[in-house]
């Protein structure tokens, strides 16, 4: 927008100061300002998803990365019992007490159970359960198997509840967000941050992933089907995805402002006549 002005500054010199011909001083202004719209509108091709298989009908992609999330060091559970005979269930009550009720992510934190270093968590009468590598469906099973040598009749139901992701820069509502499900894929999870606005560079989304280590950085590439099987398709818990704006944003406009335009033009036109 800036570099439009300067030529418009630039031209209006040319004809205050020197004695140019006046049609090829239009034919010269009428190319810089189809330059401008050329180049200050998004392109479709920057905005489209996956633009490869548009034009592709029944296009089947495989991930195998879609099984369920393997429970880690430092993740949290939820685990709730419940039995036909109240009796047996009351070792393992774990009712709130307080301004922290269940219904709340608070309730639920502080009310759940977590995986230590080692890869145990530590629950009531049963002791000491290894879930480090596990499922939650595999978690499940194991409290089952490990509840029933004590009690009969009895329900275990296990959720994972350190499940968050965090989406920054180029989407309409950043923030983190809680995930109420055992995974979630990059789409997903941009629509609960409203989509990405015009100015995102879906070309390169970064996502920093935490592991044993450390931190790691990924970049994927939204306007191709590769991110469809790529291993980063499904998010992890305590991911950060950061959408980078797109190179010139500050000149680009995410719908063409008309008026300002045909106001500039008409204004140009009248510096025109007047010098003629």
């Amino acid at each position: 927008m800036a570099n439009f002005w300067i030529t418009f500054a630039v031209i209006s010199y040319k004809i205050s100061y020197q004695k140019l011909n006046i049609s090829r001083m239009r034919r010269y202004l009428l190319f810089v300002m189809v330059a401008f719209v050329m180049s200050s509108c998004v392109s479709l091709k920057k905005i489209r998803y996956i633009q490869d298989v548009h034009d592709k009908e029944n296009v089947e992609f495989l991930n195998e990365t879609a099984s369920d999330y393997k429970v880690k060091t430092g993740d949290n559970l939820y685990i709730d019992i419940k039995s036909l005979d109240t009796r047996n269930v009351n070792p393992f009550q774990n009712t709130p007490t307080g301004s922290y009720q269940m219904n709340s992510d608070a309730g639920i934190y502080l009310h759940s159970y977590m995986v230590n270093d080692s890869g145990y968590i530590d629950f009531p009468i049963v002791g000491k359960v290894h879930v480090n590598g596990l499922t939650i469906d595999d978690v499940k099973e194991e409290l089952q198997k490990v509840i029933n040598e004590y009690f009969q009749m009895t329900t275990v139901t296990v959720k994972l509840v350190s499940f968050k992701v965090s989406l920054l820069g180029e989407v309409a509502r950043p923030g983190t967000y809680q995930i109420y499900q055992n995974n979630i894929n990059i789409f997903q999870a941009i629509s609960l941050s409203g989509d990405l606005n015009e100015f995102a560079n879906r070309s390169r989304v970064t996502i920093i992933r935490k592991t044993k280590t450390g931190n790691r950085v990924y970049n994927v590439n939204l306007l191709t089907s590769e991110i469809l099987e790529s291993p980063l398709y499904y998010l992890q818990p305590e991911d950060i995805v950061y959408v980078e704006p797109l190179r010139g944003k500050n000149f680009t406009f995410a719908a063409f402002p008309y008026a300002l335009i045909f106001s500039t033009i008409s204004t140009t036109l009248l510096i025109l006549n007047f010098f003629k």
